[in-house]
């Protein structure tokens, strides 16, 4: 016979909440947020990853910027909304988080670009060429103008999740396991197991059949010309582009949105325009060392907004889409609520976002 989400939640409150047991299929940010919403209400977190660590999927290339005033120019509104909660979740679960907004600019030839932008969101104040100086120096006598979102941040996506699998296993006792296939669960396992969590992305197609991979491709650069405090978001009529700073004189520089599956190959023509967006920024790029080029395919439902799905004993976080660190905390808090308390959320239950 089946239960309702409250009833089971009801039976795993009268076993206490230290005795729910739940594992969690998948590390990288989606997996590794959920496990500390997860875990934050006491239950027993076991995470099954198939790499030799966490965070080592898409969330390996994620730029890491933190941006839900920028992404209403092109996102639903829930992405931003997701995204607010999400900030304040990193500023204070890991270390490190710059608070020195995001700034967005755009060439001359492509001010109709920025203005376009401006209309779509909300948060930003405009700067004319002496406002962008004194926050980027770097940049004096470049741009005419530019928009200034001062509470947005940024994160380094690799050292973030190395800290929050840390505070898992140090503070609260996180079992981490790394199998061929973190899905299969040894024999007899799963009678041990309350709640499956999972967080596969892509390799959930198996289960989720909607899910499509969208390519992400990304170049990390090196130089000691130039310095940004800030993720800037350079405008472009075919591509936009982002330079995120990663300190000691590297920049992340990302990235394309290609509706295939294929991972791990960059493609000349992104290369190439990747690169040229970022010369525009400034010259000085156009001398930086490459020091790294990835791709990897992010899990995307068809409308490019995330779900919970809940079937049985299984949770399904999934279809965070370029949207992973700014949601996943969201979603994440969420999962939780729907396994402890019986809740609903209808704006990433529900199938049809625009009725709710």
């Amino acid at each position: 016979m089946m239960t309702s989400p409250h009833t089971e939640s009801t039976e795993c409150a009268a076993r206490g909440a230290n005795a729910m047991r739940v594992k969690i299929v998948g590390a990288g940010v989606a997996g590794l947020t959920c496990a500390h919403a997860f875990a934050k209400r006491g239950a027993q977190v076991t995470i099954v990853e198939r790499k030799a660590g966490t965070g080592q999927g898409c969330s390996w290339f994620a730029g890491g910027m933190l941006a839900p005033w920028c992404e209403r120019e092109s996102a639903e509104p829930i992405i931003a909304e997701l995204g607010f909660e999400s900030l304040d979740y990193w500023r204070e679960a890991v270390p490190d988080v710059p608070r020195e907004g995001s700034l967005v600019l755009a060439p001359a030839r492509d001010l109709p670009e920025l203005k376009r932008f401006s209309r779509r969101t909300e948060g930003y104040e405009w700067l004319d060429g002496a406002g962008i100086a004194a926050l980027e120096p770097d940049l004096d006598g470049r741009f005419e103008q530019g928009l200034f979102f001062p509470t947005e941040a940024h994160l380094e996506p690799r050292k973030a999740l190395a800290a929050l699998t840390a505070k898992l296993v140090d503070e609260h006792q996180v079992k981490i396991r790394y199998e061929a296939d973190g899905f299969e669960s040894e024999q007899g396992a799963e009678d041990e197991i309350d709640l499956t969590v999972d967080c596969r992305g892509l390799a959930a197609r198996d289960q989720l059949a909607d899910l499509r991979g969208v390519k992400g491709e990304m170049l990390v650069l090196y130089s000691t010309e130039i310095s940004l405090k800030r993720a800037v978001r350079m405008l472009h009529p075919r591509i936009p582009v982002y330079i995120v700073p990663r300190g000691d004189g590297h920049f992340m520089i990302g990235a394309t949105s290609i509706e295939n599956d294929e991972r791990g190959r960059v493609t000349g023509r992104s290369m190439l325009e990747l690169l040229s967006a970022t010369y525009a920024l400034h010259p000085a790029f156009g001398e930086a060392e490459i020091v790294e080029i990835g791709a990897d395919v992010r899990p995307a439902f068809p409308d490019n907004l995330p779900r919970l799905r809940k079937r049985g004993n299984t949770i399904y976080v999934n279809g965070l889409y370029r949207h992973g660190f700014l949601a996943a905390p969201a979603l994440a808090r969420r999962a939780a609520e729907v396994a402890f308390d019986g809740a609903y959320f209808p704006e990433v239950m529900d199938e049809d976002h625009r009725q709710w």
